[in-house]
C-alpha cells in the first residue's frame, strides 16, 4: 500500500481531528485520595471509590479543576461558570463501576486553539471544539494462558480529553500539533505528557474526501496512540486504505481501529459508537461544577509564558531565526537553559546564535543519545558559556571545543583550567606556526611546485598536515594565513 504525501495527491483530500487523553498532574485521582505513582504494584493504590464498589460516593478533586481550567485559559478556551459530569455507560473488565464519570453536553472549556508550525507545516490555526474532565479506567493484562489480568491503579486518575476541530490535513500536521499541545500541558504543569508511561494518548479521527467538496466523507477512529511515530504511521496507513476502498468502488464503514505496530496495519476493534450507544445521563452523586470568575482569574494569574510567545520573543529579542526559536522553546526545561546562557552573554546577538547552534547541536545531540530529559542535561549553561568564550578569544579551535564538549559534558570543572592542564590551548604564535610550515614545505617539495603551477587544490592538503602535526592545536585563522603567504613566497 503506498504512502503518499497526501497533501500532493491532486484528487484526495484528507480531514484529520485529534482527540487527546492528558493525564492531569495531580497526586491523588480525580473522585478519591488515592496516590498516583507510575509503576507501583498492581491493584496497591485502590480504594473502595475507584475500585467501584456499591455505595461510594465521588468527591471532586479541586487541584485538577484548576489545572484543567489553566489548560483552558492557556489555549483561549472559553471556561464556562456551570459543568455538569455525566456516566458514560459501557463495559470493560477493567471498568469497575460499568460507567466512566465524564462531561457531555455541558463541558468545562469550549473553543479555543493552537498554532501549529514544522519543517513540512507551514504556520497555522487549529480550532479546538472541547476540553472536559473525567477519570480513567484501569488496565487490563492478557496473558499467553488465556487469561487476563485487571490493575486498577490507574482507576479514577483524572483525565483532561482535549478534542479539536477537524481542521489537519496531513499526518505532519497532526503530530505537529500534538507537540504543540504537549509543549502547552508541559508549560503550564498541566500534564506531564509522558506518552510512555501512559499520560499523553491520541484517538483519531479521519475520513478523505475529493478536493474541493465541503461535505465531510465517512470517518474511522483510531484509538489509543501514544507515539509521534505511530500516530505518523498510522495515519499514512488509513488515510491510503480509504483513497484505495473508495477508487476501488467501495464504501468506507465507520468503524473503531487499532495500530498494529509490529505489522504497519489497522484492524479492526469494533463498530464506531455514537453517543446514544452510552446512554450519558448527569452523574447522581456529583453536583454541577461551578466556577466563580474570580477563581478564572485566580488561575490565569498562574500562567507562564508559553512556548509560541517565547518563541516570538527570542526572534525579535535576539534576532534567532524562526526555526531556532521553534526548536529551543519546544520544551520549557529547554528554553530555561538556553535563557540562563542567553544572560551569561548579555543578550548579544551573535554570541547567543553561537549559543543556539550549540544547544540545537551538540547538547541535543548527546540528549538523545543518552535518552535523557532536558531537565538531566549534565552541562550547566554557564560552561558552556565559558566554552564559547573560549572559541571566540581564539583559546581553543573549533575542533579543541568538541572535545572540551564532551569532556565537560562527562565531569563537571573549569574550562580555562581543562583546556591548560590538557594542553589544548591553541597556538596563534606566528613564529611557532611558521616554523611548521616551514617543515611541512620542506618535507614536499613535489607538491609546493604543483601548487606554484597552479594546483590551488593542494593547500588543503598543506592545511591538513600543519593541523596533523600541530595536533589540532594551531588557529586555523592564521595556519592559513600563514600557508599562503608562505607558499606564494610573500615571506
Amino acid at each position: 500500500m503506498s504512502t503518499t504525501d497526501i497533501t500532493k495527491n491532486p484528487k484526495w483530500e484528507a480531514v484529520i481531528g485529534l482527540e487527546v487523553h492528558a493525564q492531569i498532574r495531580t497526586n491523588s485521582k480525580l473522585f478519591c485520595g488515592c496516590p498516583i505513582t507510575f509503576g507501583a504494584e498492581a491493584n496497591s493504590q485502590t480504594c473502595p471509590v475507584c475500585s467501584g464498589m456499591p455505595g461510594t460516593l465521588p468527591v471532586i478533586n479541586k487541584k485538577a479543576v484548576d489545572l484543567a481550567i489553566r489548560l483552558g485559559l492557556a489555549i483561549g478556551s472559553d471556561i464556562h461558570d456551570q459543568s455538569i459530569f455525566a456516566r458514560k455507560n459501557y463495559f470493560y473488565p477493567d471498568l469497575p463501576n460499568g460507567y466512566q464519570i465524564s462531561q457531555f453536553d455541558k463541558p468545562l472549556c469550549t473553543g479555543g486553539g493552537i498554532w501549529i508550525e514544522g519543517k513540512d507545516v507551514p504556520r497555522r490555526w487549529i480550532r479546538m471544539t472541547r476540553i472536559h474532565m473525567e477519570n480513567d479506567a484501569g488496565k487490563s493484562s492478557h496473558g499467553e494462558d488465556g487469561y487476563s489480568l485487571v490493575d486498577l491503579n490507574r482507576s479514577g486518575v483524572a483525565l483532561c480529553e482535549i478534542v479539536s476541530e477537524p481542521d489537519m490535513r496531513s499526518p505532519a500536521e497532526a503530530m505537529s500539533y500534538m507537540k504543540s499541545l504537549r509543549s502547552i500541558l508541559r508549560y503550564t504543569e498541566v500534564s506531564d505528557g509522558n506518552m510512555e508511561e501512559g499520560s499523553f494518548r491520541c484517538d483519531a479521527n479521519i475520513s478523505v474526501r475529493p478536493r474541493g467538496q465541503k461535505k465531510l466523507g465517512t470517518k474511522t477512529e483510531l484509538k489509543n496512540m501514544n507515539s509521534f511515530r505511530f500516530v505518523g504511521q498510522a495515519l499514512n496507513y488509513e488515510i491510503q486504505r480509504h483513497i484505495d476502498v473508495l477508487e476501488a468502488g467501495g464504501v468506507i464503514e465507520q468503524d473503531t481501529r487499532l495500530w498494529d505496530t509490529r505489522k504497519q496495519v489497522s484492524v479492526f476493534m469494533r463498530s464506531k459508537e455514537d453517543a446514544h450507544d452510552y446512554r450519558y445521563f448527569p452523574e447522581p452523586d456529583l453536583l454541577p461544577l461551578r466556577v466563580s470568575p474570580e477563581r478564572i482569574e485566580q488561575v490565569r494569574a498562574t500562567l507562564p509564558e508559553l512556548a509560541d510567545a517565547r518563541s516570538q520573543r527570542y526572534q525579535q529579542e535576539f534576532s534567532l531565526p524562526a526555526y531556532d526559536a521553534g526548536v529551543l522553546t519546544a520544551e520549557k526545561a529547554l528554553a530555561e537553559y538556553f535563557e540562563a546562557g542567553a544572560a551569561e552573554l548579555g543578550g548579544a546577538p551573535a554570541k547567543v546564535k553561537s549559543l543556539s547552534n550549540w544547544i540545537m547541536g551538540d547538547v541535543l545531540r548527546r540528549c538523545k543519545d543518552e535518552s535523557l530529559e532536558v531537565t538531566a542535561i549534565p552541562l550547566p549553561p554557564h560552561r558552556l558559556v565559558q566554552l564559547i568564550g573560549l572559541i571566540d578569544d581564539d583559546v581553543i579551535s573549533g575542533k579543541i571545543a568538541k572535545k572540551l564538549f564532551d569532556a565537560l559534558w562527562e565531569e563537571d570543572g573549569d574550562p580555562m583550567a581543562i583546556v591548560t592542564e590538557r594542553g589544548w590551548v591553541q597556538v596563534s604564535d606566528t613564529g611557532a606556526i611558521d616554523e611548521v610550515i616551514s617543515r611541512i614545505l620542506a618535507a614536499h617539495p613535489s607538491e609546493v611546485e604543483q601548487f606554484r603551477g597552479g594546483k590551488v587544490k593542494l593547500k588543503g592538503f598543506f592545511v591538513g598536515q600543519v593541523m596533523r602535526e600541530m595536533r589540532g592545536q594551531g588557529n586555523p585563522k592564521l595556519v592559513n594565513q600563514r600557508l599562503s603567504a608562505l607558499l606564494e613566497g610573500q615571506d
